[in-house]
């Protein structure tokens, strides 16, 4: 029978498997930073709605891409905004101020880079090991 992890466990499991070093990662581009914050966003998000219910996959898609979209996340980002340290908030400024190559198809170019400027906090905040932190502000918005 496999064992639970305690969240210090899923910290060095994650550390030790996939090697992350200590680096500067705001020194990472913001879209790299938000490439990888999508990622964690969205297993998140679908952790949270598999938790809540057993339904077929389609449905968990529907309801993952109600959360997971460029005008909600806008959304997320606005109501945390208030709760981030001067060093999120920087993190966030950076992803938002980009110039991603594309925008999104249902929302506006406004709400494409608070979202952006959210996945890339998520993404910094992930590859600093904070994982903690990441699911205080999520959960405070979601």
């Amino acid at each position: 029978m496999e064992e639970k992890l305690s969240s210090q466990d899923f910290d060095s499991v994650i550390s030790s498997a996939f090697d992350l070093p200590e680096h500067d990662w705001s020194q990472y581009s913001p879209l790299t930073l938000a490439w990888i914050g999508d990622t964690v966003f969205d297993l998140l998000v679908r952790t949270e709605i598999v938790k809540k219910a057993n339904m077929s996959a389609d449905r968990l898609h529907r309801k993952a891409s109600a959360v997971v979209n460029a005008r909600n996340q806008a959304r997320i980002a606005e109501q945390i905004s208030p709760l981030l340290t001067e060093e999120e908030a920087a993190v966030m400024r950076r992803g938002r101020n980009s110039s991603p190559g594309h925008s999104a198809k249902n929302a506006e170019r406004r709400e494409y880079l608070e979202a952006t400027g959210l996945e890339a906090l998520i993404g910094y905040l992930y590859l600093k090991k904070r994982y903690r932190r990441i699911t205080e502000l999520l959960r405070e918005a979601l």
